[in-house]
């Protein structure tokens, strides 16, 4: 931890004047490679704490508690651009698809494929994905399509009316949904091999001791600076992007996928593990969470400081979103996965990386 809460101490302090600094291509590598390795130390032990966590506290909590914390987090980073007025008007936008694009084909790309390769076909709660899926399909193309084609307001903004509309609507079936998967129906959420009981203890990830509160409390002191990091990293980023022309965009997605790296190590961690459940439960979770949350923080904010929000993607985005969520059910329409799935998945976020590049 020294390593973590030191690096994001000096860096909070110092980089004002580094930054000034960054034509020096040495000097900008030199910095690029230690905020990376930082970032990367943070995740590696965010996942020991969380596989922790799942052990003591057992599925789907235990999983949850990572899915909040790293959603939480990245909420408050959005909001904090936002509100400070730094930000600009498709920001949630494109924090928010960069977020389906790589945890629905990038993330469950991989762990689909890596686990098919260790164990040939797996299994996983089909009741739980698809309450996921039915909760994510409508707030998805409620958030990022509808704009586009809604008339009360120019562009593809939404009407006072309609945002507020929305933000009842996130925040309303997420809450049912929270309920779903913790008390009425926790059973959707555990994997097939759990039932018994035996086996199920069998897989669960083992515990290297402590206590709830103490997993937790490491859990956010790990986070936090990663977010810091993360910020910080921005920066040198941006510089390098922009030396080699890089389009905008990417800068976004690599900071993305640090953020998103905690999770992401998890599931694949899990379906190697031939924990798919746990897998499904992460990732699935974490798309839900970040537009269940995000949407309505910053509507709300745009009430506040009167600002233009942009959610409605262009046209090339939206065939995307659409033909994402479209394969996602129909690869958690079977309760068996294989490397097939996997690699469509991957090849779809290929084509979201290529169309970056060239749109």
């Amino acid at each position: 931890m020294a390593i973590n809460v030191g690096t994001a101490a000096v860096f909070a302090v110092c980089s004002t004047s580094w930054f000034t600094h960054l034509d020096n291509t040495a000097w900008l590598i030199f910095l690029l490679v230690w905020l990376v390795a930082a970032i990367g130390c943070s995740a590696f032990a965010i996942v020991r704490h969380a596989e922790d966590l799942a052990h003591m506290l057992g599925e789907p909590l235990g999983t949850l508690v990572l899915t909040l914390a790293v959603t939480g987090i990245e909420v408050m980073m959005i909001a904090a651009v936002m509100y400070s007025g730094h930000g600009h008007a498709t920001l949630a936008r494109d924090a928010m698809f960069a977020v389906v694009m790589v945890v629905l084909n990038g993330m469950i790309g991989t762990s689909l494929l890596l686990g098919g390769l260790r164990h040939h076909e797996q299994t996983y709660n089909l009741q739980g994905a698809n309450a996921f899926l039915g909760v994510i399909l409508p707030l998805s193309v409620l958030a990022l399509v509808l704009p586009d084609f809604t008339k009360s307001s120019p562009g593809p903004v939404f009407s006072p009316l309609q945002a507020a509309f929305l933000i009842v609507m996130c925040l309303g079936l997420y809450c049912v949904f929270l309920l779903i998967q913790n008390v009425r129906h926790r059973a959707y959420f555990i994997g097939p091999e759990a039932a018994g009981g035996v086996e199920g203890q069998a897989h669960q990830p083992a515990s290297h001791g402590g206590s709830v509160a103490g997993h937790i409390g490491f859990l956010f002191a790990y986070l936090l600076p990663m977010v810091i990091l993360s910020k910080k990293l921005a920066v040198p980023l941006n510089h390098g992007m922009e030396a080699i022309n890089a389009p905008p965009a990417l800068s976004g997605l690599l900071v993305a996928i640090l953020i998103l790296s905690p999770e992401s190590l998890a599931a694949v961690r899990g379906a190697q593990a031939n924990q798919l459940q746990r897998s499904v439960n992460i990732l699935l979770g974490s798309v839900l969470a970040t537009i269940s949350l995000t949407v309505p923080s910053v509507l709300i904010i745009g009430f506040i400081t009167h600002q233009t929000i942009v959610l409605g993607l262009d046209p090339v985005n939206v065939t995307l979103l659409i033909l994402t969520l479209a394969v996602s059910i129909l690869t958690f329409a079977s309760a068996r996965t294989n490397v097939l799935q996997g690699a469509v998945h991957l090849l779809l976020f290929c084509a979201y990386l290529m169309l970056i590049f060239a749109d």
